[in-house]
């Protein structure tokens, strides 16, 4: 992958992204998540039917208020995230949740996920906080959160992906 940051655009994602979407997200979760989830629940994810799921969302356009930027160089997508209303009991009434911020490894350490995190917290209104949730086990993304001002509040959950019991801490920036 030639792409650089001069070839970096971040746009509202579109149905017709849904595709790229996809390959990122599942190329994203087999490399991120390796050691951490199940290797076969990993092997199974299928691009073609996250595609499937990815088109539903975005043919639908913004639903209450959640928004998908795409990081693209050309055609290729090198990155995605999400963005819309906190979805925890406990978040404050104008509180936004950042759903997803996944990049092509390829694209790792090169600066994609900062422009696009950048363009994620430039949508949020004035003084509202963001959360997230992040595994706890994935040091990368948490050590990436803490560069970007996000700061574990102490909530965590448990989440099962490929049938095993995963720990996940909500990180909070004000």
């Amino acid at each position: 992958m030639g792409e650089t940051l001069e070839d970096l655009t971040i746009r509202p994602a579109d149905v017709s992204d849904a595709p790229e979407i996809a390959r990122v997200h599942v190329a994203s979760w087999r490399e991120a998540y390796d050691g951490i989830v199940a290797a076969d629940y990993l092997a199974s994810l299928d691009v073609d039917e996250r595609a499937g799921r990815w088109a539903e969302r975005l043919r639908t356009g913004p639903r209450d208020d959640v928004r998908t930027w795409v990081a693209a160089a050309g055609s290729r997508a090198l990155g995605f995230a999400s963005l819309g209303p906190a979805r925890d009991e406990d978040a404050a009434r104008n509180e936004q949740e950042i759903y997803s911020i996944y990049l092509d490894p390829g694209m790792w350490g090169k600066g994609v996920a900062r422009e696009l995190m950048r363009t994620v917290l430039a949508e949020v209104p004035d003084g509202a906080p963001v959360s997230l949730w992040v595994l706890a086990a994935n040091e990368r993304a948490r050590h990436f959160y803490r560069r970007h001002g996000f700061a574990a509040d102490g909530t965590e959950r448990m989440h099962e992906r490929g049938g095993a019991p995963l720990l996940e801490v909500r990180y909070r920036r004000s």
